[in-house]
């Protein structure tokens, strides 16, 4: 899926807050860092990105500062000076911060981000990017730019579902190939008597992929700030994230799984 000159771009969209965007788009940059691949995982909820918060993480630079370096120093930018690294178990990957402050995301220009998005495309072999639950224009700008768009809701409540509906409905109507958009239901046995066959009936299409309910795996990996899938612990939470990533990138996960044992010494396994 990587191109050999700019990296894939898969989005994580939803119409809905607190269905848990910032925690699939850490998963899936984490896990394709873990499969070797180069990555960035930029948050572009300008205004409240919780992707820092998340990893624990003290980023000296932001979009914000990259943006204005960008306009200062055209021929020289660097934008990797920007990113602040997570790493954890050996596995690396980028990460570019939302603003820190409500006035610096205020003055963000589009066209600004695509050029850093652009950038860093020829940089990394996938972006991972976190949104905001709007139909901003900041958020269509990334769609546009998208290879996948990861678009996450939730079944609990009809308002929710009703939100889901119009969002896809949006998305669809915007010309994008089928292929690129994935509808992804997350929290799926959650207590509800809401049906998801009809869900499914509604929404004129069935879901890609299903994750399961699991708020204590969920909210352990948030106060920790190590991504699931790079927990030793077992979940299925875990296990379908990381299948889901597999289905994205076309490697099966006992393929990878096999890769990572033959290539491991005793001493990096003794320290997973």
């Amino acid at each position: 899926m990587a191109d050999a000159r700019r990296g894939t771009v898969i989005t994580v969209f939803s119409t809905a807050s607190a269905v848990g965007k910032t925690l699939i788009a850490i998963n899936m940059a984490a896990e394709l860092a873990k499969e070797g691949y180069r990555v960035c995982l930029v948050d572009l909820d300008l205004q409240f990105g919780d992707v820092c918060n998340y990893l624990q993480l003290q980023p000296t630079y932001t979009l914000a500062d990259a943006i204005a370096a960008q306009e200062k120093e055209i021929e020289n930018f660097n934008v990797q000076a920007f990113l602040t690294t997570y790493d954890r178990y050996d596995v690396p990957f980028g990460v570019l911060a939302a603003p820190l402050k409500l006035e610096e995301a205020y003055n963000i220009q589009t066209n600004d981000v695509k050029l850093i998005l652009s950038q860093l495309q020829l940089k990394f072999d996938f972006l991972v990017i976190d949104t905001a639950s709007t139909f901003s224009e900041v958020n269509l700008m990334a769609m546009e730019m998208s290879t996948i768009i990861s678009f996450l809701g939730i079944v609990d409540f009809i308002p929710t579902i009703k939100n889901m509906k119009s969002g896809n409905d949006t998305i669809h109507g915007l010309g994008y190939d089928t292929n690129k958009i994935r509808m992804i239901l997350n929290r799926s046995n959650s207590k509800t008597r809401i049906d998801l066959q009809d869900v499914e009936q509604l929404l004129g299409s069935e879901f890609y992929h299903v994750l399961p309910n699991d708020f204590g795996t969920a909210t352990r990996s948030i106060k920790t700030g190590c991504p699931l899938v790079l927990d030793t612990k077992a979940s299925p939470l875990k296990t379908e994230l990381r299948n889901l990533v597999a289905r994205y990138t076309g490697n099966p996960l006992e393929e990878v799984d096999g890769k990572e044992d033959s290539n491991s010494s005793w001493f990096s396994k003794l320290f997973r």
